[in-house]
């Protein structure tokens, strides 16, 4: 692709407003503007698109895996490589591959996959998401409960090397299990820090975030409950303004009528966004699969556990989007924002990434009337077509 190329034939959302009749001009894999069709300089490179629409590529901040890799089990770069052309099929341009709770071996090759896929700049990958050990036994989930236990030093220093080494890293921890002052020692490295699988109160999780944690893990699952008495962490979530929150909108982690509720209910700026937490069998037809030597069966739009305990999401990005817009009633726009500028905003990588202004990265779905993807792009360049 030449160093300035026009992309028109479609209607763009650039995040915010609707342009019409017009084109979205790419300069070295980054927005420089979108301008009217009778604007496009002459002689440019095109790549005419036939009707649809384009929208920003969409960032998922929990991906444990796709294409029949999961990263638990495949800790490669190949693995990376795999679980991000899987995901960018269905509309996502960029992810975090998520780790659950491992050994500390599997977490260093984890690191080093991640470094190694920062290296060779593979298409979508944003960074790492360790979404463990350091969680609440009460509140496992699906994660293993042998391997589950606090942060010492070895974590703090991997953490230090994952960051330094990485454009990006999420950190999933229980406040009850991560103090305040461990909190503040790992944010200060750089790393986003969210709350997740914990059993805390509301005053453990604001706790957490003036020390400085800014998001929870999976709204409303794995986590302590919105009671009479003591609000838990969803209390904190919603109440608190600095928090993001993550959501699986499948319809099976979390009802619609209670996702209806906590968008509602969101004290602001901070946002929630979606998330898929979907495991290996994403882009595959695959019926089952392994995590730390236990079978996940996927049956019914869900994947679980033999004791029925829900194991990640059989979920995409496209379809958690459609669901928010279709189920829930949102905006097709704003149902977009979830899935890109919030999860941005969330890492703090909103100036550059889930929105199409001038000097974000040119990441972007061309969708159809119907809005299934028809293409991918990334950094400007075409990653998947239908």
């Amino acid at each position: 692709m030449s160093a300035l190329t026009s992309i028109s034939g479609a209607r763009i959302f650039d995040g915010q407003d609707w342009h019409d009749d017009a084109a979205l001009l790419l300069e070295n894999a980054t927005v420089k503007a979108i301008v009217p069709l009778a604007s496009v300089p002459p002689m440019l490179a095109s790549v005419y698109l036939d009707g649809g629409v384009i929208v920003p590529g969409f960032i998922d901040l929990q991906v444990n895996g796709g294409g029949g890799a999961l990263l638990n089990e495949q800790p490669t770069l190949d693995g990376i490589s795999t679980i991000c052309a899987a995901h960018a099929r269905f509309g996502t341009t960029a992810l975090l591959p998520t780790l659950i709770t491992d050994t500390p071996a599997i977490s260093d090759r984890a690191v080093a996959a991640g470094i190694a896929a920062t290296t060779a700049k593979i298409p979508g990958f944003l960074g790492l998401h360790l979404e463990g050990p350091h969680l609440s036994l009460a509140r496992k989930g699906a994660h293993d409960p042998a391997l589950i236990r606090p942060v010492n030093q070895t974590d703090i220093d991997r953490f230090r090397l994952a960051r330094a080494a990485m454009p990006n890293l999420l950190l999933t921890f229980a406040a009850e299990t991560v103090p305040p002052a461990q909190i503040a020692e790992i944010a200060a490295l750089g790393a986003i820090i969210s709350i997740g699988h914990s059993e805390a109160s509301a005053g453990s999780v604001n706790a957490a975030v003036a020390a400085g944690a800014s998001m929870t893990t999976h709204l409303f699952n794995a986590m302590s409950q919105l009671g009479n008495r003591e609000p838990g962490v969803v209390g904190a979530a919603l109440q608190n303004g600095q928090i993001f929150a993550g959501l699986i909108a499948d319809g099976i982690h979390v009802d619609p009528t209670t996702i209806a509720i906590a968008l509602r209910a969101k004290a602001g700026p901070g946002k929630i966004f979606l998330v898929t937490d979907a495991m290996s069998l994403t882009g595959t037809d695959q019926q089952s699969f392994t995590l730390n030597g236990r079978e996940i069966i996927r049956a019914d739009g869900a994947l679980r556990l033999a004791d029925g305990t829900l194991a990640g999401a059989d979920l995409t990005m496209i379809d958690a989007v459609l669901y928010m817009h279709r189920i829930i009633g949102l905006s097709f726009e704003q149902a977009i924002r979830m899935a890109s500028l919030y999860p941005a905003q969330a890492m703090r990588i909103g100036a550059t990434h889930g929105h199409l202004r001038p000097g974000a990265v040119g990441s972007f779905v061309h969708l159809s009337a119907d809005h299934s993807v028809r293409s991918t792009w990334i950094d400007g360049a075409k990653v998947f077509e239908a």
